[in-house]
């Protein structure tokens, strides 16, 4: 990375690089929370992303903030002010959007938390660096080319880091750590909701514990 980074990307980046994965929820009721954030924390991966595409997001996430203080949780799906300050409101630590709004970033970023804006074109990606997100979702990753668009990026894009999601799985996982430009990757099929709704957390805790073993190798070797 050249320059200076804000403290709140700086600090989100390397929380997600320590982690590899970042677990992208959709939770269809608020009482899942709880369950679900001590399968993730079991499976060795506090961490969330608590999407607000479903109705109990926000409440879901102000309950993690309050009783699991030691989860790092954030809100996705953010693509208005009014969501961003709701979601800062309620205690986010992160936020992710799924693309490019200069004043959501400059919000958060005034409220010492990163925003994660969603890109998937150079030009893009050239527009959250400038409105001071270096660290960006590529979405959907699997679809715009994966693995070998993000090597792409590499050389126009050396200050850059990404989040891939859409299509990352654990058969793909790795490859996609193996990069240098990959801080982490999102990862919905550890949460999926059916997963969920069948209230299946000991299936969260192994699906976790196996992405942890593929981050925990993949840095090993890097």
């Amino acid at each position: 990375m050249t320059g200076a980074l804000h403290p709140a990307v700086d600090g989100t980046m390397a929380r997600l690089r320590a982690l590899g994965v970042l677990p992208v929820v959709e939770l269809d009721a608020v009482d899942l929370a709880l369950p679900l954030a001590d399968a993730l924390t079991a499976g060795g991966l506090p961490v969330a992303e608590i999407t607000l595409r479903t109705e109990p997001g926000l409440e879901a996430l102000r309950l993690l903030r309050r009783e699991r203080p030691d989860v790092f949780v954030g809100a996705g799906t953010v693509r208005t002010l009014d969501d961003a300050e709701r979601a800062l409101e309620a205690g986010a630590q992160f936020i992710v959007s799924p693309s490019i709004y200069p004043e959501l970033v400059e919000l958060c970023l005034a409220s010492g938390v990163a925003c994660i804006p969603g890109t998937c074109t150079p030009t893009e990606i050239d527009a959250a660096v400038r409105a001071g997100a270096p660290l960006v979702k590529f979405f959907p990753a699997e679809p715009m080319g994966g693995v070998a668009f993000l090597k792409a990026l590499a050389g126009p894009f050396r200050d850059v880091q990404f989040v891939p999601t859409g299509g990352v799985s654990i058969d793909n996982l790795a490859a996609y750590l193996e990069l240098p430009n990959v801080a982490a990757c999102g990862g919905s099929w550890l949460v999926a909701p059916a997963i969920l709704r069948e209230h299946s957390f000991e299936r969260v805790e192994s699906l976790v514990r196996e992405a942890v073993a593929v981050v925990a190798e993949v840095r090993a070797h890097g």
